[in-house]
C-alpha cells in the first residue's frame, strides 16, 4: 500500500510518498479500515521532526484522524460488519488500571496515539481495536467527519474537563488558525462563554468571527496582553488558552484574572520558557496541562459533529501524494483549520 512515510527525523524533506508493507490481518479484537480520508495535525510535525526517548518501528508514518469503511474483521468482533463508514477515535487503551477505570483514558501510561505511538492513518489502510469505533452518519463526506476529530476531543478535554469553563465566564484563546483553536472558539460559545481571540492578521480574525468570536485582537496591531487588561477593566479574563508556547506563555500570564486558570494544551512555538513563578503564587493562578481526552469525550464530541452544533474547519483537502506540501504549510502557519489528505 501507498502511505506517507519517513525513515529518519526531520522537516517536511524527510517525508516520502512510498510503498510500504500492506498490513497484516487484523488481530482478535481489531479492525482493519480502507482509509479514505484523513488530516494533518501539528502533533504529526512534532512526531516527524522527533523527540529524546521518542521510540519508533521505520519507516513510520503519523495520522491520528481517520475516516473510511471497515474492510477487514479481527476474531470476535461481532458488532460491525464490512462496508460500514467509520470514524475512530485516535486514543487507544493498551491496559485497565486506575485512569481508565475512572475515565481518565488519556492520562494512563497505557495510553497511545494512532499516528504517535503506532504508525497511522497517512496510508490507504489502519488496523485499530474495535473498540475504537464510531458510525459515521449517512449524510456526511469523509474529508468533513475526518478532519475535526483529533482536535474536538482535544479541545473538549482541554475547556470542560480540565478547565472547567461555565457560562458567563470569559476566555482568550491565543490564536486562531491551528485546528484546536478553530474548535476550541465554537466548544466557548457552546459552553456560554465570551470569547476573546489573538489573531496574526485580516484574515485569521475574519474567519474566527464567524465561528463565532466576540473580539478580536490582531497581535500585528496591538499589545494584546495589555489590550485585553483594557477591555476587561483591568480584571483580566477567566481562562486563557494558550497552546503556542515559549512566545506567549508570560503575557498570558498577565492577561489572566486572580484565581484564574491557564489551560495548556502543545508548543507550537517552542517548549522551553522562562517565567516569574511570584505571578503564579502571588495571583493564585492554576496552570493547567491537557492533551487528547476519553473514549466518552470523543463520542460525545462526535455527537455534537454528526449534530451540527460544532462543524470541522476545513483550509483544504489535498491527495496524500502532496502531504510533503501540505505539511510544509501547515509549519509555516499558512493555514486556518485543517488539511484533509484523501488517499
Amino acid at each position: 500500500m501507498k502511505a506517507l512515510s519517513f525513515k529518519e527525523h526531520g522537516g517536511p524533506e524527510v517525508l516520502t510518498y512510498t510503498d510500504v508493507p500492506d498490513p497484516q490481518p487484523p488481530g482478535p479484537g481489531e479492525v482493519l479500515v480502507q482509509v479514505k480520508a484523513t488530516s494533518l495535525n501539528h502533533l504529526d510535525i512534532w512526531v516527524q521532526k522527533g523527540w529524546p526517548h521518542l521510540e519508533l518501528a521505520m519507516p513510520h508514518w503519523g495520522g491520528a484522524d481517520v475516516s473510511g469503511v471497515i474492510a477487514d474483521l479481527g476474531e470476535g468482533v461481532r458488532d460491525w460488519e464490512i462496508g460500514r463508514r467509520v470514524v475512530v477515535d485516535p486514543g487507544i487503551s493498551t491496559r485497565e488500571d486506575e485512569f481508565t477505570r475512572s475515565g481518565e483514558d488519556s492520562v494512563s501510561p497505557g495510553y497511545r496515539v494512532l499516528g504517535e505511538n503506532v504508525r497511522g492513518a497517512h496510508a490507504e489502510y489502519v488496523t485499530i481495536p474495535a473498540k475504537n469505533l464510531v458510525a459515521m452518519p449517512a449524510h456526511l463526506d469523509f474529508p468533513s467527519a475526518a478532519a475535526p476529530l483529533l482536535v474536538t476531543l482535544a479541545a473538549w478535554r482541554m475547556l470542560i474537563t480540565r478547565a472547567r469553563l461555565r457560562a458567563g465566564e470569559t476566555i482568550l484563546i491565543v490564536g486562531a488558525g491551528g485546528g484546536v483553536n478553530s474548535m476550541a472558539i465554537q466548544i466557548a460559545k457552546l459552553a456560554g462563554a465570551k470569547v476573546y481571540v489573538v489573531a496574526g492578521g485580516a484574515h485569521k480574525a475574519a474567519l474566527a468571527e464567524e465561528l463565532g468570536a466576540d473580539l478580536i485582537l490582531d497581535r500585528n496591531k496591538v499589545d494584546w496582553g495589555r489590550e485585553i487588561f483594557r477591555i476587561t477593566e483591568h480584571r483580566g479574563v477567566d481562562v486563557v488558552v494558550d497552546n503556542v508556547g515559549a512566545a506567549t506563555l508570560e503575557t498570558s500570564i498577565h492577561a489572566v484574572v486572580r484565581g484564574g486558570r491557564i489551560v495548556i494544551i502543545g508548543n507550537t512555538r517552542g517548549p522551553q520558557t522562562q517565567i516569574d513563578i511570584r505571578y503564579i503564587f502571588g495571583k493564585q493562578i492554576s496552570l493547567v496541562g491537557s492533551t487528547m481526552g476519553s473514549h466518552q469525550d470523543f463520542f460525545k464530541v462526535t455527537e455534537l459533529l454528526w449534530s451540527g452544533k460544532l462543524r470541522p474547519v476545513i483550509d483544504r483537502v489535498m491527495p496524500l501524494r502532496e502531504g510533503v506540501e501540505a505539511c510544509t504549510l501547515m509549519e509555516r502557519g499558512k493555514l486556518f483549520g485543517k488539511v484533509v489528505l484523501e488517499p
